[in-house]
């Protein structure tokens, strides 16, 4: 009997020299993690109640004490072991972790007079290694209430924000500190910034790149799995997609693919998904089930209810699709860093956003080790790597899609005659904004029905129908998302088009939205 589902690869990865990310809670501490690795280093988040041998352990080249909600005069406010700042390597503090250096180390931090929100300039009087070649003025995005008042012994003032500090640095102990949030696009300068601290300051080089990334995965893979064999739920999305290329280039024919076609799928896109890739000639095995999870979602209305049917659902489709194939050892998974960030509370005090249908959701009756070789890896990274992996562009750009379907775009209880409408209405939109050109600017653009009707005149009759909503939206990781203003033509296309073809629906409307405090699903 294979042993039972471990929600962590046995095998310790082999990690590249890198930087260690404290998270004490900041909504953004994701985008310090995303613009280290785009200049070329690895990074990884944890939780800032890593002790400073459990860091040491991790061998970085680095370390950032993220930013924060809390104030350090806070009773139980989140504090890293003050051994982090003796451990020998370079620290970087942003935001609440420059108030912690500057309180921890002997400084004095106060509530500031005037608290800085948004856009903000400073002025560079000593830039040091941080400002190596940035220019006298700054324009930052800042987000704080305390401000540190007096510097730690031993520590110089960089830059000025006003009154307050907006940078200090004891060079000679490796430590350096801003006020301010350089991984964010509204400060100008600030991958410049982050850059000089990770090749000026901490002396690292940037070996993050696709090609050792590649090679290391597959490495993992074959250490994990040994002789044993994996299955893999493959939905046809990025994420599962490169997983299983990726998969099958370690392992071969040890892999075992199963689609599962819910009947929630996009128009096309089971038939798309099962021929693309037995092209890779991938043990693929296709399971029909939608009538099935259609009687399972008559009369659910509630969205948490549908998304839990259809989890459990989907689980025993698979698990007697896995039956039929034999035995195996490993359950392979298209888990992204930000699921996993997401949805445990491993990572730091970070509010958990949403349950993913990729993480923590697995019955423990399922009884397979995990394998996840995108666990570690930002949805750009894995669309990189996909294309290395020779994956096509339309799989390797394809929009985010929810484990869920369109059952969660179709408010109210899922029928086969509601999906219909919006499997149309969503085809329509998806080759309006292609044949546009905006595809590769937009992180999602979908279509909803509504659980409303509207009265409206077609020739000359009188029509009572349903009503659909657009949403496309723009992002770069989905923690943050802006309704995308496209052009008037597209979106008069994409409505004449529904309202034209579509025959149930006599109304489109537009999602004019952002997250926050939106979400980009509706349900």
């Amino acid at each position: 009997m294979p042993p039972r589902t471990a929600r962590r690869p046995a095998a310790t990865p082999v990690r590249p020299r890198g930087v260690v990310i404290l998270d004490f809670g900041s909504q953004v501490t994701q985008l310090i993690a995303r613009r280290v690795r785009e200049a070329g280093v690895y990074s990884e988040i944890h939780p800032h109640t890593l002790s400073a041998a459990e860091i040491r352990a991790l061998e970085p080249g680095a370390v950032v004490l993220s930013g924060g909600p809390a104030s350090v005069h806070a009773k139980g406010s989140p504090r890293p072991d003050p051994r982090v700042f003796d451990l020998g390597v370079p620290v970087l503090g942003i935001c609440y972790g420059m108030q912690l250096m500057g309180q921890m180390l002997g400084g004095k931090v106060r509530p500031a007079r005037d608290r800085e929100f948004g856009h903000a300039e400073v002025e560079v009087l000593q830039g040091g290694t941080l400002f190596r070649g940035l220019g006298r003025r700054q324009k930052v995005w800042m987000s704080h209430g305390d401000h540190v008042e007096r510097l730690p012994e031993g520590f110089r003032l960089l830059a000025r924000s006003g009154a307050s500090v907006a940078a200090m640095a004891d060079e000679r102990r490796g430590l350096y500190a801003v006020q301010f949030h350089p991984e964010v696009a509204h400060t100008e300068r600030g991958a410049e910034l982050l850059r000089n601290f990770l090749f000026g300051a901490a002396a690292l080089k940037p070996t993050w790149n696709m090609a050792s990334l590649r090679r290391r995965k597959v490495a993992e893979i074959r250490a994990l799995v040994g002789p044993g064999r994996v299955l893999l739920g493959l939905s046809g999305g990025v994420d599962s997609s490169v997983a299983a290329l990726l998969l099958h280039e370690a392992i071969g024919r040890r892999l075992t693919c199963c689609f599962v076609d819910n009947g929630l799928l996009r128009k096309g896109e089971a038939e798309e998904v099962a021929a693309m890739f037995r092209r890779y000639r991938l043990d693929l095995r296709v399971a029909r089930a939608g009538d099935l999870f259609l009687r399972r979602l008559k009369g659910i209305e509630d969205p948490e209810r549908k998304r839990k049917v259809i989890g459990a659902t989907f689980v025993e489709v698979f698990e007697r699709e896995a039956h039929k194939a034999g035995k195996f050892d490993f359950l392979g998974q298209g888990t992204l860093y930000p699921d996993v960030i997401e949805s445990v509370s491993v990572k730091g005090p970070s509010a958990v956003i949403k349950s993913h249908h990729n993480v923590g959701g697995l019955p423990e009756r399922m009884r397979f080790r995990l394998v996840e070789p995108l666990r570690d890896l930002f949805k750009d990274e894995v669309r990189v790597l996909g294309k290395a992996l020779g994956l096509p562009e339309a799989f390797v750009w394809r929009h985010p899609f929810p484990g869920p379907g369109l059952a969660i775009r179709c408010l109210g209880e899922v029928t086969a005659g509601k999906l219909a409408l919006l499997r149309e209405a969503d085809a329509i939109v998806t080759s309006e904004i292609r044949a546009a050109g905006l595809s590769r600017r937009l992180w999602q653009a979908f279509a909803v029905l509504l659980p409303v009707r509207s009265v409206g005149v077609m020739g000359d009759e009188r029509t009572y129908e349903s009503v659909c909503a657009v949403r496309c939206v723009t992002s770069s990781d989905a923690m943050t998302a802006d309704w995308a203003d496209l052009p008037r033509p597209v979106l008069a296309r994409i409505s004449a088009r529904i309202i034209a073809e579509v025959r149930g629906i006599n109304r489109v409307v537009y999602d004019v939205s952002s997250k926050p405090p939106a979400t980009i699903e509706w349900e």
